[in-house]
C-alpha cells in the first residue's frame, strides 16, 4: 500500500468517526421519568373536569315555516345531510295548488280574449283606413269614415284592455305561487339536521322552530 493510499484511508476513517460522533451527540437526551408502582392506599384528593362543554357549528339556523299548518311531508330525519335549497318540510297546501290551477286557466282564457280583441281591432283599423282613403276620393261619406275611425279606436282600446287583463291573471298566478312557497321549508345552506320537532299530521306553528 502506497503512502498516499494510506493517508486517504486514514482520512476516510477519521471522517466516518466524526460523523458518527456528531450524530450521537445531536440525539435528544432521554426524558427522565419517575415510575411509581400502583398500590392501594388512602385517597388524598379528587380531580374533576371543570372544562367540559359542547361543540357548536359555525353556521346554525333554527327554522320553522312562515305560516302554521298541518305537516303533510317530512322527507328528512335527524342527522341527515342536506344540500342548500333541499325540501325539509311541507304543510298541507292542496287548496293553494288548486288556486294556482284556476289562475292558470283564467290566464289562458284571458289570452284567448286578448287575441280575439286584437284581431277585431286590426280589422277595424284596416276598414277605417280604407274608408278614409275612399272619403279622400269622394267615394265615401264623412259620416262613414268617422264611424269607422271610432270603431277602430274602440276596438284598439278593447285589445289593450284584454292584454292588461292577461297581465293581471299572470300576476294572480305569481301571488298564488308565493303563497304556496310559504307552506314549505327549504334548507338555507348545506348542513346536517340537528333536531326535528314534529311529525306528519301534526300542527306546526312558526314558533318554536320546527327544524334546527
Amino acid at each position: 500500500m502506497t503512502h498516499h493510499l494510506r493517508r486517504f484511508v486514514i482520512t476516510g476513517i477519521l471522517i466516518a468517526i466524526g460523523i458518527a460522533l456528531g450524530v450521537y451527540w445531536s440525539k435528544p437526551k432521554p426524558v427522565l421519568v419517575q415510575v411509581q408502582a400502583v398500590e392501594r392506599g388512602v385517597v388524598e384528593a379528587t380531580v374533576a373536569n371543570t372544562r367540559a362543554g359542547t361543540v357548536k357549528a359555525c353556521r346554525r339556523a333554527k327554522m320553522s315555516p312562515p305560516m302554521g299548518g298541518l305537516i303533510d311531508s317530512l322527507p328528512v330525519k335527524k342527522g341527515d345531510a342536506v344540500k342548500a335549497g333541499q325540501l325539509l318540510l311541507a304543510l298541507w297546501n292542496h287548496d293553494i295548488e288548486a288556486e294556482i290551477l284556476l289562475a292558470q286557466r283564467n290566464a289562458a282564457a284571458a289570452q284567448a280574449r286578448a287575441t280575439q280583441a286584437c284581431v277585431v281591432a286590426q280589422v277595424s283599423r284596416r276598414e277605417a283606413n280604407r274608408l278614409k282613403s275612399l272619403k279622400a276620393q269622394h267615394l265615401a261619406s264623412e259620416e262613414q269614415a268617422e264611424r269607422a275611425e271610432g270603431d277602430a279606436q274602440a276596438n284598439e282600446a278593447a285589445c289593450k284592455a284584454a292584454k292588461e287583463a292577461k297581465l293581471v291573471e299572470d300576476a294572480r298566478i305569481n301571488v298564488s305561487k308565493e303563497a304556496l312557497e310559504r307552506t314549505v321549508l327549504r334548507a338555507p345552506f348545506a348542513g346536517n339536521i340537528a333536531e326535528i320537532n314534529g311529525e306528519v299530521g301534526e300542527y306546526v306553528t312558526p314558533s318554536p322552530p320546527g327544524i334546527p
